[in-house]
């Protein structure tokens, strides 16, 4: 292990010209979500207005009430639906990833490293070329146009099995485990007592990270959920907007209904996500 010992202390402190870009950054960053309350709390006129309004209306209830009432949409079921599918994606994506990550970093087996290198060329094919046969995998299956169809290919992903691996390289220490095994722990008791407490930061930051992946997937839910009356938030979404003529109000109204449970867990565990992201960073 490097010594640090007499190394000098850093001044990691910002400048003010630093801040100001920070601000500006955040500012810009904000501004979309800030101008689709504003919208989702406005009137039609107000919409329409020359020059927009900036300021938020009164309406907000008003059009939330539209859209949850809104017969052909159904979107409190399509929260619901949203809810169970990113909920179950993040649960299996935390327990497989990090056990393969288990197996991968601290494990010997033939065919490792071959394997690993598999599963990261995973990530460089595009998602819809798989989509085809994935539609006739879940028809074979009698899937389609339930939220199983949806859950079962989120499952695991192959950048969460990459980084739980290199968390776990770095985190778990090779003496940790072989003293586990010499007092009789089996590879699951090492997985679940020594691995899964080391790696809690990361795994909040996985979990986040799908949990947003998961609600925001709009492509397979609408191909697969085609038709059917209880889609996920995001092909709701598409509905309230689809038509001869959309009601701005109405779809920005449903599109804050269906953010504000991301803002809200991202504000109860940004810092998690710091911390995690920091904690990887670290090489010893």
């Amino acid at each position: 292990m490097r010594s640090y010992v007499n190394r000098a202390p850093q001044d990691t402190r910002g400048t003010p010209v630093t801040y100001l870009g920070l601000i500006v950054v955040m500012l810009f960053s904000a501004f979309p979500v800030y101008w689709m309350f504003v919208i989702a709390t406005s009137t039609d006129e107000a919409v329409s207005s020359i020059p927009p309004s900036v300021i938020p209306g009164g309406e907000l209830m008003t059009n939330l009430n539209e859209v949850f009432t809104l017969q052909n949409v159904y979107f409190t079921a399509s929260l619901i639906n949203s809810f169970v599918v990113s909920s179950v994606i993040t649960a299996a994506t935390l327990f497989f990833c990090s056990l393969a990550g288990f197996a991968f970093a601290k494990l010997r087996f033939k065919g490792r490293n071959a394997l690993m290198v598999v599963v990261i060329l995973t990530l460089t094919v595009p998602s819809q070329l798989g989509v085809v046969a994935l539609y006739i995998l879940m028809g074979e299956l009698g899937w389609n146009g339930t939220l199983l169809a949806v859950i079962a290919p989120g499952l695991v992903s192959a950048f969460g099995v990459f980084y739980m691996r290199q968390f776990i390289a770095h985190a778990v220490p090779d003496e940790l485990v072989e003293s586990a095994r010499i007092d009789g722990a089996l590879t699951m008791r090492v997985y679940w007592s020594i691995v899964v407490p080391a790696i809690r930061p990361a795994l909040a930051v996985l979990g986040l990270l799908t949990f947003v992946m998961a609600w925001n997937d709009f492509q397979w839910p609408l191909i697969t959920l085609n038709g059917t009356d209880f889609p996920t938030s995001m092909v709701a979404l598409s509905d309230l907007a689809s038509g001869n003529y959309v009601i701005y109000r109405r779809v920005l109204a449903g599109a804050f209904a269906a953010t504000l449970p991301l803002i809200i867990l991202l504000l109860i565990g940004g810092r998690q996500i710091v911390r995690g992201i920091m904690e990887g960073a670290v090489k010893s």
